[in-house]
């Protein structure tokens, strides 16, 4: 006769094959003071929610059920105007062709990215990291609920990046700076720092003054184009939680 134990490793088993049934949900929770704009752009061949954009206002959170081995970028915009009759605008930082919702347009950096492969073909492991290579406008988190797997944890740039950001990478409104470029945002015209043509690969590409600046205030996030080791995330959950300006936690 199965034992009590047997009976819970069933229950959980079965719980995990039906949470993966349908695809992997995230849960976007808008934590900053401000209204934000989630800007969702889904790679080719996958759909994109809610038409690539919406608003939630502070404190509130929106529940996206997203497809199985679904891919694509989620990312914060702020200070938003938008037309209610048109749904035309523009946003202070991470605007997508002046559209509330984006219809496959990407949003302009600087802004934060939260990337995601939730399975390929392939694979059920889910990738993820939050990349800070297109520069900074807004703390961003995401976490899983459930799940396990090697590497499993949270991906995060939890600090607020505009409070240190150098001059030279600074982007100020009305005497504030809102964003903060990367270092290849601001040198676009650099091989170096934005790791092309020799400079292609993780042997020659190496952190930037800038980049270790972004790591050491951000050590959870995606710094510069080859920062896998420490920026991207595996794991296998049934979801996850994608907070914009998270509470700072222990980076342990």
């Amino acid at each position: 006769m199965p034992t009590s134990s047997q009976f819970a490793f069933f229950f959980y088993f079965l719980f995990i094959s039906l949470s993966f049934t349908d695809g992997t949900q995230l849960i976007i929770v808008n934590n900053c003071k401000e209204s934000i704009w989630p800007g969702l752009l889904a790679t080719a061949g996958h759909p994109t929610p809610y038409g690539g954009g919406f608003h939630l206002h502070s404190g509130e959170e929106q529940v996206l059920q997203l497809p199985t081995n679904w891919s694509g970028r989620i990312w914060p915009r702020q200070g938003c105007c938008f037309d209610p009759k048109t749904d035309k605008g523009a946003c202070q930082t991470g605007d997508c062709a002046g559209l509330l919702r984006c219809a496959g347009a990407g949003g302009k950096p600087p802004a934060t990215v939260v990337e995601m492969t939730l399975g390929t073909p392939n694979s059920a492991l889910h990738y993820y990291d939050v990349s800070l290579v297109d520069g900074f406008n807004v703390p961003v988190s995401m976490r899983p609920i459930g799940g396990g797997g090697r590497g499993c944890g949270v991906a995060a740039c939890e600090a607020d990046l505009n409070a240190c950001c150098p001059a030279a990478l600074a982007v100020e409104r009305g005497g504030k700076v809102v964003a903060c470029k990367s270092a290849c945002l601001a040198a676009s015209w650099s091989d170096r720092y934005c790791c092309r043509g020799e400079f292609a690969s993780p042997q020659r590409c190496k952190p930037t003054v800038f980049n270790r600046l972004f790591k050491v205030v951000c050590p959870r996030a995606y710094s510069y184009a080859f920062d896998e080791p420490t920026g991207l995330h595996s794991c296998m959950a049934p979801r996850y939680v994608i907070t914009f300006c998270p509470p700072i936690l222990s980076s342990n």
